[in-house]
């Protein structure tokens, strides 16, 4: 720490130097992490976002202007999550209850804080949860916080979890199965009818994973992009008891904000802690956070108000339209292919299987890199992952065109050739 302040210029200065490596977040070449959907959004947002910039939500009573503005976003969610956008669920929404996380790893931890703390009242001391491969990693931190069994069963040759093979892993320990609205790795949308009838039957609960999905499925509903075979994954679905959905995804809103849904209160009630058993009073916490900023839940408030429904379904459309381009593109280059069919925005690229020379997805990452692009390495299998927005559908999918040209000259450049290094890094400590 400096022993004397620096001037405000010198500061600004530094920052700017210390960023010079930094991918820039509206240029549309990060397909991972932010969530662009144009300067008016983000001028919105970031207006709002600095006017609650030294409010603390801990406390409501003290800012209460921030309680109204958390009910509104979990009433929005509970809306669109029994099918408000397509003038369904009146008569689900008036039990749903919920709160307000800083993100979609804290919504699940609560969700499965919920199930061990519901399988408590029915004697189970040590429970377990039933979950798919593909299931997002939280899960598994919230099994190590928790104290909790993890059981992950392999997904289908559809990338989707396996309902049979859920209900094979369960047994009069289970509290939890979990269901991905989409999953992550390859974007595809999981039977959540078929497992929450599990859970149902076993009298245990079901959360639906729809951090990716919660604010784009919907408006996708609304514009007629799912199809008439898509089955609904939300509150409509009988069995599923909690629901988390990331506003600071495809809310565009600035981390971190997410939401967590209840069926019903006597559910939310088990995710909340209590206590006075310290000399500062009565202490009470909906989540793992005491301290809430105010900025992101003013800026998703503002942001939902200012889009409504017909601004999202305009901006999933672009969305969507660059994905759909992108996966068509993608699959017309020799030696690659899009890893299953992805439902939403998201889309896995791999080496084609059935191809005279597969292309290593290794190699082709790190030759866009080089070219300025980001995309997020994983596996099993080895694939590259991307997270497609608004942004990259604008002006034609000039973006889209940009990045599979790239891919395009990638390809024929890496050949045979096999990227050296194997890491496939989702988070990172530091």
């Amino acid at each position: 720490m400096p022993e004397r302040g620096r001037p405000k210029p010198e500061v600004l200065a530094a920052l700017d130097a210390l960023g010079v490596d930094d991918h820039d977040a509206k240029a549309g070449r990060v397909f991972s992490l932010v969530f662009h959907a144009g300067d008016d959004v983000d001028d919105i947002a970031q207006r709002a976002h600095d006017r609650y910039l030294w409010h603390n939500a801990l406390n409501p009573g003290v800012f209460p202007a921030l309680r109204t503005m958390s009910s509104d976003i979990v009433s929005h969610a509970a809306w669109l999550f029994t099918g408000g956008a397509v003038g369904q669920g009146t008569d689900l929404r008036a039990g749903l209850a919920g709160f307000l996380t800083s993100g979609g790893t804290e919504s699940i931890l609560m969700a499965v804080l919920t199930a061990k703390q519901q399988g408590l009242e029915r004697g189970v001391e040590r429970g377990n949860i039933v979950l798919a491969t593909s299931a997002h990693a939280a899960f598994t931190k919230a099994c190590h916080y928790f104290g909790l069994e993890e059981r992950r069963v392999p997904v289908g040759d559809d990338w989707r979890a396996d309902p049979d093979a859920m209900a094979d892993a369960g047994d009069d320990d289970t509290v939890l199965l979990v269901a991905s609205a989409p999953q992550y790795p390859q974007g595809v949308v999981d039977p959540v009818g078929d497992i929450a009838a599990i859970a149902a039957g076993h009298g245990v609960n079901c959360h639906v994973d729809a951090c990716m999905g919660g604010l784009t499925l919907p408006f996708m509903e609304r514009a007629g992009l799912l199809g008439e075979a898509f089955e609904p994954w939300d509150f409509r679905v009988p069995g599923v008891t909690t629901i988390s959905a990331d506003v600071h995804k495809y809310g565009y809103v600035p981390k971190g904000i997410s939401v967590i849904l209840h069926r019903d209160e006597a559910s939310r009630a088990r995710q909340v802690f209590i206590t006075d058993g310290w000399l500062g009073g009565i202490y009470g916490s909906s989540g793992i956070l005491g301290t809430k900023p105010g900025g992101p839940i003013a800026a998703g408030w503002a942001v939902m108000n200012y889009l409504g429904v017909d601004g999202f379904v305009e901006k999933v459309g672009l969305a969507v339209a660059a994905q759909r381009r992108f996966v068509e593109g993608v699959n017309a280059i020799a030696g690659l292919r899009v890893v299953g069919d992805p439902n939403v925005t998201l889309l896995a690229i791999g080496a084609d299987p059935d191809a005279k020379v597969p292309i290593d997805p290794f190699a082709v990452e790190t030759a866009l890199k080089a070219r300025g692009w980001h995309l997020d390495r994983q596996g099993p299998p080895d694939s590259i992952h991307a997270t497609v927005t608004p942004i990259q559908g604008m002006d034609g999918c000039r973006i889209i065109e940009d990045v599979l040209a790239d891919f395009r000259a990638v390809a024929a450049e890496v050949g045979t050739s096999v990227a050296a290094d194997r890491s496939a890094v989702y988070g990172a400590t530091e």
